[in-house]
């Protein structure tokens, strides 16, 4: 019997407390529903912004094709300065559209090609230039980041708030303390300061 009456009190620390006031039991309020909120609403964006990201990403590789495409001017090969050079650079092409016209825009090549070379692009449905969609780890990586940022943004947005709630608590409290000791000081007699 005396260790259940132990873990209630430890669940819920102001129970009996007989120093405990109205703002300790809401302050214990605002802590739970914080993190209830936090386990609960983070979970749900969590899960609805990965699900919502990897479904955005499928469509993307379902809508998009690789198609050959033939460069019309020379790709300068890259040279680095002390760092890592980008092997890829933007360049003019021109390809077949899914309606058989030719058409002509900008795609990111390969450096150190000419002019002429046959390369790799890729288009949507519509036949505009489109970039490479991730494959299917790479859109799993991203949505399950995606997921975890909507996480840490209700996380941080429900700690901002309980910590709002707190500090205005805390504000009412010290007002309420500066009251109380205003009509009791002066019971007390001498001040000093």
């Amino acid at each position: 019997m005396r260790g259940a009456k132990s873990g209630k009190k430890r669940l819920w620390r102001w129970r009996d407390n007989p120093l405990r006031r109205h703002d300790d039991i809401v302050e214990a309020w605002i802590v739970l529903a914080v993190w209830a909120f936090i386990a609960v609403g983070g979970a749900v964006a969590g899960v609805v912004t990965a699900r919502a990201a990897d479904q955005v990403l499928a469509q993307q590789r379902a809508d998009r094709r690789p198609v050959q495409a033939v460069l019309l001017t020379d790709v300068p090969k890259s040279t680095g300065t002390g760092g890592v050079a980008d092997e890829r650079r933007m360049a003019r092409v021109r390809w077949t559209a899914p309606d058989g016209s030719f058409r002509t825009g900008l795609s990111r090549v390969d450096s150190g090609l000419g002019a002429g070379t046959s390369v790799m692009v890729w288009e949507d449905g519509r036949g505009r230039l489109v970039a490479e969609p991730p494959g299917a780890t790479e859109a799993a990586i991203e949505a399950g980041v995606l997921g975890a940022l909507a996480v840490a943004a209700v996380a941080g947005a429900a700690l901002g708030a309980g910590a709002v709630a707190r500090w205005r608590l805390n504000e009412r409290r010290m007002a309420l303390w500066g009251r109380e000791w205003d009509l009791v000081g002066p019971r007390w007699g001498h001040r000093t300061g």
